[in-house]
């Protein structure tokens, strides 16, 4: 029986589509990683410190109640909204290369699981340092025109699609360049991954994919 799923891939490749489905499939839960980073670099943000400022924000971070479900909550504070802005989406890689801070966060996963005896992961180094003994691994990617796109329907915020694809670009390098856990490319997955690129494909075509292997 499937117990833990690992989705990793870049920002915009649908992930937190496939598991959304892919949870609610398994009748399991899902945590999105990505998140919780985005909730440390929004309370980074509303604290007034320098994201680069390691000890610092690593340290606001041990803090930080933060709760990722259908909202997501920092100390209390609904910052669903907030972070998915601009301000995080710039702030976010920096804040993710800090060594502390993932350390942190990578504990607080998996204890969810450990708690939970399983789930769906999704984020960016799930299959190969968060849960590398996951039941099933999915490395899901897809062009970068593609991910611009979508990822610019999901904001409200006037960007276009060429400004934020030059904004993935940007953190795609940022975050598979970090010294800690950086982001995998398709050659740099786990080697047991299932790899899907969804360009062309909708939200079920990939999901009776993985579907196909469990």
């Amino acid at each position: 029986m499937t117990r833990t799923v690992a989705i990793d891939g870049p920002a915009g490749a649908g992930k937190s589509t496939l598991a959304r489905l892919l949870a609610e499939h398994l009748g399991v839960e899902r945590l999105d990683t990505g998140a919780m980073y985005r909730a440390v670099a929004w309370a980074v943000l509303r604290a007034g410190l320098d994201p680069a400022a390691g000890e610092a924000v690593a340290s606001l971070c041990r803090g930080l109640r933060i709760e990722v479900a259908d909202r997501v909550l920092v100390d209390g504070v609904d910052a669903t909204e907030g972070i998915r802005g601009a301000d995080v989406d710039a702030t976010v890689s920096v804040v993710a290369a800090n060594p502390a801070v993932r350390a942190e966060l990578v504990g607080r996963q998996r204890a969810w699981v450990d708690a939970r005896g399983g789930g769906v992961l999704e984020g960016r180094d799930i299959g190969t340092v968060v849960l590398p003994g996951a039941d099933l691994k999915v490395y899901l990617t897809a062009s970068p025109g593609e991910r611009a796109q979508r990822r610019a329907g999901e904001r409200r915020d006037g960007r276009s699609a060429e400004e934020i694809g030059a904004q993935l670009a940007a953190r795609d390098r940022i975050d598979s360049s970090r010294r800690d856990s950086p982001l995998p490319t398709v050659e740099d997955a786990a080697a047991d991954a299932l790899v899907i690129d969804s360009t062309g494909l909708d939200a079920q075509a990939v999901l009776q994919e993985v579907l196909a292997c469990l």
